[in-house]
């Protein structure tokens, strides 16, 4: 054990003299509060027994593991609505009729691969609830909703790709001229 170490320990509980640093500092607080209504006031203390999410975050050196994932899904997502509007427009550029254009968009649509996306919206949908630290709500015996919305995320698939583009050519060579 050093010296300072050990000096430390024996000094832990006792009464020392103030250090010139601390009573700079002391001498600077105190002129900052001339004038300060607040001062020799007792404040009322905040005690917070959660930890605020910046907080929490800053001691951890870095955005948490669903933070990460919920970034990943809306860039995957993002990604897989502008290639599909390419192929959309594309089609409907090659497409002869409404019927053969429907026809060949859901074939399209109906084979393509989500899976990666959906992994990882998988993982959110298990893992959220612990790592966010989400409470129960008692009543319904599920975890508490998230800005007025169940924390789940929805699968991508087929579905979702025809809600956002749907079989319709008239619709498809308007937003392509646009």
């Amino acid at each position: 054990m050093d010296r300072r170490e050990r000096e430390a320990i024996l000094r832990e509980g006792g009464v020392r003299g103030e250090s010139p640093l601390e009573r700079a500092g002391r001498r600077s607080l105190e002129r900052d509060l001339v004038g300060s209504p607040l001062a020799g006031k007792p404040q009322r203390r905040r005690i917070s027994l959660r930890p605020s999410a910046d907080s929490y975050v800053a001691s951890l050196g870095g955005p948490l593991p669903y933070m990460t994932r919920l970034r990943e899904i809306e860039a995957e997502s993002a990604e897989h609505e502008r290639a599909l509007e390419r192929a959309w427009t594309e089609l409907a550029a090659e497409a002869e009729s409404g019927d053969d254009f429907a026809g060949r968009w859901r074939r399209r649509v109906e084979r393509w691969s989500f899976s990666a996306v959906n992994e990882l919206i998988d993982k959110h949908n298990r893992y959220y609830p612990v790592e966010a630290r989400l409470p129960m709500d008692v009543r319904s015996g599920d975890f508490v909703l998230v800005n007025g919305r169940p924390y789940s995320r929805r699968r991508l698939g087929a579905d979702w790709a025809l809600e956002r583009f749907p079989p319709v050519l008239e619709l498809a060579r308007r937003r392509a001229a646009a």
